[in-house]
């Protein structure tokens, strides 16, 4: 209770009723995979244009690792708003840096491609004001900097040249040019090289600068001549460990990091603030990658898997994804890969489907709901299938849980099927499982102001207003199946959900009981011969 010492009059403000439940994003995507270069700790994007300037570009010839950039394009061209980038580098992979006197610029991440950029620490544009010199001639000298200036050049492709040739420099033009000028050491400033540089404001590199310098150590003369970073390797091809986010210390077996801030991969994404991430994705991933992706999602309960089938897959009695992979709600399966034109080249290209699937759910959800099915769709980007898929075909695929994207004459390319890798009848479908999710993730998120709020009927009565508005909303929607809010969903609490020990072990029980609504799977129409009957 307030406290009332002196007469007044007291304003107070109090809650009462139901918490609005915000419903939570479920099209914030997650890829994880090789890349050119970046950093491996997730990056979040919302264009393919970010995805270049801190990843790179296509890169390779042959392997999983070239179908990155591929798939995160076809993951925006399809609809896609937000993702993470979760760069995965091979073991014995390295970061590439160079030393500046008491500066230090270190890449963004390990890799071969940050051989390639060159740096000059110079001084600052802006000038303190002039001073004497030294010598007895009235003259004044030459004026100091305020700061330093860090110039960065990346060049994508060092042998052919991508741009005109300048008059003193028969390289390529750069790609990238970053140019941060005035540059402090002090960490109160605004300019202060730690805030303006570091945690990727720079997409390529970050400053260390040694303890005790002055801006008259690094900019002494001229400053520092241009020199190339140096000592970056890719390392071997990303494993299964490498995935999982597991490090090998001192030639020990695989284990996470102690300190969660050098965690990568999969272990990255289970930190808090990747907690909106609701699709997770590995283009082209192998068998074991995809099962540690749908497990990850199993153990998260708030994210769905997208899986992509292996190439080359012609016969499709050995595809099999619930043997092969797992048995389970959280995912779903893609089948075949896609033909694009290469961004690069022009030339034709197979690629996974999952980038262009990811940006699909994007859409629905975003357009229509996420209770609507993935499905129906058409593909934005692909130009043929590597392999058609035939009706016949698709009665052997579908119920054993792979979606196949067709081509259909005068309707285009399409993505035909919405089915979870489940052999649950309840959960065999994408926008169910994927429903439960946004409800479960909407009410766990928005209902925490309950935890140690004493447990009796006026939290009782609040708690259950709450989610009956919140579902209500979803089933005007569209989301949940009645012609009444009865047979839309109920809401339980109280003495009918809870016990005495229950109470008095301080738990809160409320269950939620939803009828979701499935798809149009199979549309039937009944057509039959009307004929006219005698009349007396």
């Amino acid at each position: 209770m307030p406290e009332y010492l002196a007469p007044g009059v007291y304003i107070e403000e109090i809650e009462r009723g139901p918490r609005p439940i915000e419903g939570v994003a479920t099209s914030t995507a997650a890829f994880l995979g090789a890349t050119e270069r970046g950093p491996q700790t997730p990056t979040f994007i919302s264009s393919y244009n970010e995805y270049l300037r801190h990843f790179g570009d296509v890169f390779g010839e042959n392997g999983d690792a070239s179908y990155m950039p591929y798939s995160v394009k076809a993951f925006f061209d399809n609809g896609g708003r937000r993702c993470f980038i979760a760069r995965i580098a091979g073991a014995g992979s390295s970061t590439a840096q160079a030393e500046f006197g008491p500066v230090t610029v270190t890449a963004t991440g390990p890799g071969a491609a940050y051989n390639r950029v060159e740096v000059q620490v110079l001084p600052g544009t802006t000038k303190r004001g002039r001073f004497p010199d030294d010598q007895d001639d009235g003259d004044l000298g030459v004026s100091a900097s305020i700061g330093f200036r860090l110039r960065v050049e990346y060049r994508q492709d060092q042998q052919s040249r991508v741009g005109p040739i300048r008059q003193d420099d028969l390289r390529p033009a750069p790609t990238i040019i970053e140019d941060f000028d005035d540059l402090s050491l002090d960490p109160n400033s605004e300019s202060y090289y730690a805030k303006r540089v570091n945690d990727q404001n720079s997409a390529l590199v970050n400053l260390d600068v040694a303890a005790g310098t002055t801006i008259e150590d690094i900019i002494d003369g001229e400053g520092f001549p241009a020199k190339p970073l140096e000592g970056g390797s890719d390392g071997g091809e990303p494993a299964l460990a490498d995935f999982l986010g597991q490090v090998s210390i001192d030639g020990g077996d695989p284990a996470l990091p102690e300190d969660p801030n050098e965690w990568t991969g999969l272990a990255a994404l289970d930190l808090d603030q990747y907690r909106e991430v609701a699709i997770v994705h590995a283009p082209a991933a192998s068998t074991l990658v995809a099962k540690a992706i749908v497990s990850h999602c199993e153990q998260n309960r708030f994210r769905f898997a997208v899986i992509d089938a292996a190439a080359n897959q012609a016969a499709i009695a050995g595809i099999v994804p619930r043997n092969e992979i797992a048995d389970t709600q959280y995912g779903a399966y893609y089948y075949p890969w896609i033909t694009i034109s290469d961004p690069l080249s022009g030339g034709r290209r197979n690629v996974p489907p999952g980038g262009a699937v990811c940006g699909i759910y994007a859409l629905t959800d975003n357009t229509r709901g996420v209770y609507k099915a993935p499905a129906n769709e058409i593909v934005a980007g692909a130009i043929d299938l590597e392999y058609d898929v035939s009706t016949g075909a698709q009665e052997v695929l579908n119920p054993r849980g792979v979606n196949a994207l067709r081509r259909f004459p005068g309707r285009g390319i399409r993505v035909w099927g919405a089915r979870t890798l489940s052999s649950d009848p309840l959960w065999k479908y994408v926008n169910v499982r994927r429903l439960m999710i946004f409800l479960e993730a909407s009410i766990f998120n928005s209902t925490q102001f309950a935890v140690f709020e004493p447990n009796n009927e006026r939290l009782w009565d609040r708690v259950n207003q709450t989610v009956t508005l919140f579902l209500r909303d979803q089933w005007r929607e569209g989301a949940l199946l009645g012609a009444k809010e009865e047979e839309a969903f109920s809401v339980a609490i109280g003495r009918q959900t809870m016990t005495e020990d229950d109470i008095l072990n301080g738990r809160l029980i409320v269950e939620v009981g939803v009828a979701p609504v499935r798809p149009a799977e199979f549309v039937v129409f009944r057509v039959f011969q009307k004929t006219q009957e005698a009349r007396a």
